[in-house]
């Protein structure tokens, strides 16, 4: 990588660190270190709701998403805008009038303490698991640019986010977020720009797309009623609606955004504005993901993206037959490229007739490309043993560090970089609130003052900094990323949508109805994932399900025994 690629890198981490250290001010206080004194400017805050959920992950496994199976990714975003205006009108002011540190406390003014133990104790495992993919989604960028070992590169992301988390608090965390925004959106818009000047000289934009369609990477939209699989327009709608109403909800590092914000009204347009102004952006992403498909139907792509056993199988004993893949690769390459100028000048010059002949050879052609992708992945699983080997995490990356320009290269690392710490920032700075508040604070030291409180939040973010990059060292290989975190975070997410909806929206749930509500949905999820194929999203709508159903049910016996013990005390009287 050029010198100039590495002063990018570097000044923006060392920017970026200096910025969050300086934003120590007004953090000697608990109220002023978690929750910035409430006092926040809405689009700062809206700048930060945002950075949290848009991560390296959705750089790197998006845009990989994109590449392989085209825009369908963007439906998990379809229950999104809907989701906002629900919580604008319920969770927003909610939260915010209860002056709570934490989503959890009101789960103990409303039921008992240990519903609001158990729920905060699944934020702080989802989470922990959650960051701990963040950290490793840049981690394949730097494995691939420099060589270096996993646990140095996964060790070299989190340690300084880690830093500024610690000194500057939710301040840091939230001006740190804006800076990363624009950083996020300026690679994003050079990567566009580079894709589309590298076209082909006689391709329009228009035309990359049409190919890209022929190829079946343009279909948004998929109204297949089938729960099995991971996004269509019903899984997104409808289970991406859950999954957004908890994670926004229900989850302290979204939660605790908007209570930072000046009012109610402020909380309320921070939202709007992630509602609004992201879909657009996580429309951009996976598009990415296809113009580089595009890109590479002209221009060579090595035949596994992830090289990472590539010296082993060629050393192996299979080493012939996988250079016979890559030969015959290379022959597939060639016809797939023929086929697009085929079915490109058919499209210009031809009738239709003409037009669908080459698009059916263009689909075969690419249909070879493919078989041969797979085969060669298959081959290195069994050389290898890794049978969560894959590559669709390695797309982007390999088309920044081997095709982009000099110093574009530097911008685009820099803004994976970005949407990296803005997100763990978030994720560490809530599960030490979490971890201070609601346990610390509430069960074993509750007189102490501000400077102890604040020195515990500082070591416990550095824990659960430890823990998190303990959690990537495995995650990368887990599959595609946007794909690991949300079926982690779809793992928990429901259920505790399901006691919020029972703590906020009935009255007639009590206190055991709502813990034993919570574990049954838990155990209902844990059945849907282990014993079913059901896609993902719908373990929201599961977990909330059971844990509603199940609460009203034994909070109906609690209030039938409770007035069958009563009865004979009003008979007396």
């Amino acid at each position: 990588m050029h010198p100039l690629d590495w002063s990018v890198i570097v000044l923006y981490l060392a920017w970026i660190v200096w910025d969050g250290v300086r934003r120590s001010k007004a953090t000697s206080e608990v109220e002023g270190y978690f929750l910035a004194k409430r006092s926040l400017p809405w689009w700062a805050v809206g700048l930060s709701v945002m950075a949290t959920q848009l991560s390296a992950i959705t750089l790197i496994g998006t845009t990989g998403r994109g590449y392989t199976d085209g825009l369908g990714v963007v439906q998990l975003y379809l229950g999104l805008p809907l989701a906002m205006v629900i919580l604008s009108v319920t969770a927003v002011p909610f939260f915010y009038r209860a002056k709570v540190y934490t989503a959890y406390e009101y789960l103990e003014r409303r039921f008992d303490a240990r519903t609001r133990t158990l729920a905060s104790l699944l934020f702080l495992l989802s989470r922990a698991l959650s960051c701990g993919v963040i950290v490793a989604a840049p981690a394949v960028i730097l494995s691939i640019v420099l060589g270096w070992n996993l646990t140095l590169t996964v060790l070299g992301i989190g340690l300084p986010t880690v830093l500024y988390t610690m000194v500057g608090g939710v301040q840091a965390v939230t001006w740190t977020d804006v800076k990363q925004m624009a950083v996020i959106v300026a690679g994003v818009g050079a990567a566009v720009v580079v894709l589309a000047l590298q076209l082909p000289d006689r391709l329009s934009v228009g035309e990359a797309l049409h190919l890209a369609g022929a190829a079946g990477r343009m279909q948004a939209l998929d109204f297949t009623w089938d729960p099995n699989r991971t996004y269509t327009f019903w899984s997104g709608l409808i289970g991406g609606l859950f999954l957004m109403l908890s994670y926004f909800g229900c989850d302290q590092s979204q939660v605790q955004r908007y209570l930072t914000a000046r009012s109610v009204d402020e909380g309320r347009q921070s939202l709007m504005m992630s509602a609004y102004v992201k879909i657009p952006l996580q429309l951009l992403i996976p598009l990415i993901g296809v113009l580089v498909f595009v890109f590479y139907l002209f221009h060579q792509p090595p035949m596994l993206f992830n090289r990472q056993h590539e010296a082993e199988v060629l050393a192996s004993a299979r080493g012939e037959e996988y250079r016979a893949l890559g030969r015959e690769f290379d022959a597939a390459f060639g016809e797939r490229k023929a086929a697009a100028e085929a079915l490109a000048a058919a499209r210009r010059t031809g009738g239709a007739a003409e037009a669908a002949s080459a698009a059916s050879a263009f689909r075969a052609s690419e249909a070879r490309v493919a078989g041969v992708r797979a085969r060669a992945a298959g081959l290195v699983r069994e050389v290898s043993g890794d049978q969560a080997f894959g590559d669709v995490n390695y797309v982007f990356p390999t088309f920044v560090t081997e095709r982009m320009p000099i110093g574009l290269v530097g911008l685009l690392i820099a803004a994976i970089f970005a949407a990296a710490m803005s997100s763990i920032a978030a994720e560490l700075n809530s599960l030490s609130t979490a971890t201070v508040i609601d346990f610390y604070r509430r069960l074993w030291r509750t007189g102490e003052s501000d400077a102890h409180y604040l020195r515990v939040s500082k070591l416990a973010t550095l824990v659960w900094g430890l823990v998190a990059c303990a959690v990537a060292l495995f995650a990368a290989d887990l599959g595609p990323l946007i794909d690991v975190v949300n079926r982690f975070g779809s793992f928990f997410y429901g259920s505790l949508l399901g006691v919020f909806v029972l703590a906020i929206g009935t009255r007639r749930a009590t206190a055991r109805g709502a813990f034993w509500g919570l574990l049954a949905g838990m155990a209902a999820v844990a059945l849907t994932a282990s014993y079913t194929a059901i896609a993902f999203l719908w373990h929201n709508v599961v977990g909330a399900a059971v844990v509603v159903a199940a609460g009203l049910a034994v909070s109906l016996a609690d209030r039938r025994a409770g007035s069958r013990r009563a009865a004979p005390v009003a008979g007396r009287r």
